[in-house]
């Protein structure tokens, strides 16, 4: 059980939970005897083979430590310093990576464009790449979907083939942020080829950390081409692991028996419980659809500051402000109730 130092569990990110069982003990067998170094160990290869299988085609993999080294090294590999990356407003590329992919790309400029509930439109692609086209103008490369989507909302099979087809129309690549992409499969339930590759995303980071892992995302090309020369990029940036091994095990633990869906349909079923009893509370507005592991509400100042006072723990600047409550795969049925009660309580 992941609790702060109150020893209560909270709501304000999938990061406080701790690592989950499957993950850790996968750790602990990877950590028995030596095994060698930088990837060129068994786990590597296993992890590697099973994402191969899970997304049922040929990909190339890589495992960095973060979701913003997979997001900038990615995005750097399918630009020139000239290009552009075409995303959301509220995408995690733009607002929550300190510049970093401008930096890594050597100085690509992120621009965004307009979209409903945290997803960019089909229409918004044409918008950018049609409002210059002088030389003047970074030209755009690369769309950029989140999946899950920083509001919590989730891009449905049709949606991304719609803005497939309008990247194609424009020469465009795409990229697709999974920090939280167990949490779409969930809650589309479908497979995951459906709203990769075959909705022609071209390079998906797969997030780990917030599925229940320690540390990492793994950085999948469904465009072999475009992983030419990756690994000199994760050496160049710091994310070529000595200990390989302990970035990849835990997705062999995750993965061979399922525990990552499981996982993230169990923070779904926790964040819809939330909702369920929130909405029926007067005076507490929900912002946006509950389709994945968080939800958003408008609260006033005082009932904000007073669930802090309770000991409650939640981000209220992520997303166009409101309160942002989000589920781990650890979050329990008490817990929601607890912070519903409580909030019912200051809301009357």
């Amino acid at each position: 059980m992941s609790t702060t130092t109150d020893g209560k569990r909270q709501f304000a990110s999938d990061n406080y939970a701790g690592i989950c069982p499957e993950a850790w003990e996968a750790m602990a067998r990877a950590n028995a005897g030596h095994a060698r170094s930088y990837g060129d160990d068994p786990w590597t290869a296993r992890a590697a083979d099973l994402i191969r299988e899970l997304f049922e085609t040929d990909c190339e993999v890589f495992f960095v430590f973060n979701g913003t080294a997979a997001n900038s090294l990615a995005l750097a590999s399918m630009c020139q310093s000239y290009h552009s990356i075409v995303c959301s407003e509220v995408a995690h590329v733009e607002t929550d990576e300190c510049g970093a992919p401008e930096f890594f790309s050597n100085g690509t400029k992120v621009l965004t464009a307009a979209g409903e509930s945290g997803k960019i439109d089909a229409a918004a692609v044409d918008w950018a790449v049609r409002r210059r086209t002088d030389i003047h103008y970074p030209k755009p490369r690369v769309v950029s979907v989140t999946q899950a989507t920083e509001l919590g909302t989730v891009y449905g099979v049709d949606e991304l083939k719609s803005i497939w087809a309008r990247a194609k129309s424009h020469d465009l690549r795409i990229h697709m942020d999974g920090a939280r992409f167990a949490n779409a499969v969930a809650s589309l339930g479908c497979t995951p080829k459906e709203i990769t590759w075959q909705a022609g995303v071209d390079v998906l980071c797969f997030g780990g950390t917030k599925n229940g892992m320690a540390v990492g995302d793994a950085v999948v090309f469904f465009d072999r081409n475009l992983a030419r020369e990756f690994d000199y990029r994760c050496k160049q940036a710091g994310q070529l692991s000595s200990k390989m091994r302990f970035l990849s095990a835990p997705w062999v633990g995750m993965l061979e028996g399922g525990a990552w869906l499981r996982h993230a349909r169990h923070a779904n079923a926790m964040a819809e419980l939330l909702h369920t009893l929130v909405s029926a509370i007067p005076g507490v507005l929900v912002r946006y659809p509950r389709q994945a592991n968080s939800i958003f509400l408008g609260l006033s100042p005082e009932v904000r500051d007073a669930l802090h006072g309770r000991g409650w723990h939640f981000y209220d600047f992520i997303g166009w402000g409101g309160a942002r409550l989000m589920c781990s795969w650890d979050t329990s049925e008490e817990d929601v109730r607890a912070l519903a009660r409580d909030l019912a309580e200051l809301s009357a």
